[in-house]
């Protein structure tokens, strides 16, 4: 059977979006040097741009090429491309950023956690502040400090959670702000894609709450109802040698705060006669990670990971199934910067969807 030939539909969908990806990556350009980025001839650009400039996607920007020869006209993304809207609720306040199709931050609001049952308005507060004038976002995506129902969006309670945000429906609460899609998953699974592909990884969070995500085959595993790595309760050993569920184990080492299960971090830091007993718990539980998801290294991000990530390696090279431990490489706002890269990718990609539409 002879293969299907390409319809001229298609190849002017195709053609239609290196123009308008290019574009992305160079925010203006001429015909001639769009033709130089794409690889596509300098008619099939015109062309191309012809219809761009006809849906609206794509405008002249009134610049043109100086020096000799031709003048060329530089073309670039219509103001009225979009922006998408990224947030991240986060035991240190809320964040939200409007990103452009460029990959620009083009405006930013931190809102202070807010007291209990106000998470919902202070997340829709919070968005309005970065919407502006730009109208409604295309999409949104917002990384949250606590589990994330895989199918709903909605924030899950858990006993022992120490950033009880409630049963929050992000979606719903943006509906008004947002036109398309809004993703929202756990904060550490969005830290752990922040991090470099390419193996089979577990990444350790430890800060004033705990968290696991895994990672394989470059993809989190986020379980049936994406509440996979959720490790407080697990099983370890406990500082007195006794079987002990690892969130409980800060409660006997006396480092939670007063009335919470969070952490003390500050504290944590410096009892440092604690850090064995923290790593033996810890190495406890990752040797039930190794055991089930098999992964190539373990990354240990956190406020407090580097701290104890060298007696977590020692401990846990002298298992059975000895993997290497490693700081994460991403330290700073690594939830928001995955979720602002995807929300990136997303953007772009709603872009070129509304261009061949």
């Amino acid at each position: 059977m002879a293969p299907t030939k390409p319809t001229l539909d298609l190849l002017r969908s195709l053609s239609d979006e290196h123009v308008l990806r290019a574009l992305m990556g160079a925010r203006r350009a001429t015909r001639a040097e769009l033709a130089a980025l794409t690889g596509l001839s300098k008619p099939t650009v015109s062309e191309s741009v012809r219809r761009l400039g006809e849906s609206g996607a794509v405008v002249d920007t009134g610049e043109r090429t100086t020096g000799r020869g031709r003048v060329g006209t530089y073309y670039a993304l219509a103001p009225t491309s979009g922006r998408a809207l990224v947030v991240s609720l986060a035991p240190d306040g809320l964040v939200a950023e409007a990103v452009d199709a460029y990959g620009d931050v083009v405006a930013r609001a931190v809102s202070p956690v807010p007291a209990a049952g106000r998470v919902a308005s202070a997340l829709r507060d919070v968005a309005a502040k970065v919407a502006g004038a730009a109208g409604r976002f295309r999409l949104a995506v917002v990384s949250a400090a606590d589990p994330v129902d895989r199918a709903s969006g909605r924030l899950v309670e858990l006993p022992d959670l120490p950033f009880l945000l409630g049963a929050l429906d992000a979606p719903a609460v943006l509906a008004d702000l947002v036109a398309g899609p809004v993703t929202v998953d756990n904060d550490v699974n969005w830290a752990a894609r922040a991090e470099d592909g390419g193996r089979d990884f577990a990444y350790l969070y430890l800060g004033e709450g705990l968290g696991l995500a895994v990672v394989s085959d470059e993809a989190v595993r986020r379980g049936h109802a994406g509440l996979a790595g959720e490790i407080a309760h697990v099983l370890t050993t406990g500082p007195d040698g006794s079987a002990t569920r690892l969130t409980d184990v800060f409660a006997a080492l006396g480092l939670r705060r007063p009335g919470s299960t969070a952490i003390d971090v500050p504290k944590l830091l410096d009892a440092t006669e604690t850090h064995p007993a923290l790593a033996r718990a810890l190495a406890g539980v990752l040797s039930a990670v190794v055991a089930l998801v098999d992964p190539a290294v373990v990354l240990v991000g956190g406020p407090w990971g580097p701290a104890i990530a060298p007696a977590l390696h020692e401990m846990v090279a002298a298992e059975p199934r000895a993997v290497p431990v490693e700081a994460a490489a991403v330290t700073v706002e690594p939830a928001l910067t995955a979720a602002r890269a995807a929300a990136l990718d997303a953007l772009r990609d709603a872009l070129v969807a509304a261009a061949a539409a």
